[in-house]
């Protein structure tokens, strides 16, 4: 993986920086309480156990849903707000000592 990353640079075209504004009332409450999650590892995540040990180690009040999206993604679903941000507050959190990268929708 490293080498993959020692190939990156900017560019002068590159250094600009694009902006994206949202409308928040496009945005549902389903998104809002969603993370993508992607762990960082060149081979696979066994998603069963994944699901499992990070529901057990949450231990959310109102659950948690976890889906896969496919290339190392997955979705992790609250169903309430205090669930997601302790989550979110406690990072970086691990599978098998693979880093999880979390980002809000």
């Amino acid at each position: 993986m490293e080498l993959e990353f020692a190939g990156l640079s900017l560019d002068e075209e590159e250094e600009e920086i694009l902006r994206v504004q949202v409308d928040s009332n496009l945005v549902s409450e389903e998104e809002a309480l969603s993370l993508v999650g992607c762990f960082l590892i060149a081979g696979i995540i066994y998603y069963p156990t994944m699901k499992s040990t990070m529901a057990n180690l949450w231990h959310p009040v109102k659950g948690v849903q976890i889906r896969d999206l496919g290339g190392k993604r997955y979705l992790f679903k609250f169903f309430h707000i205090i669930d997601m941000e302790r989550v979110l507050k406690w990072s970086p959190w691990t599978f098998n000592n693979h880093l999880l990268v979390l980002h809000k929708l």
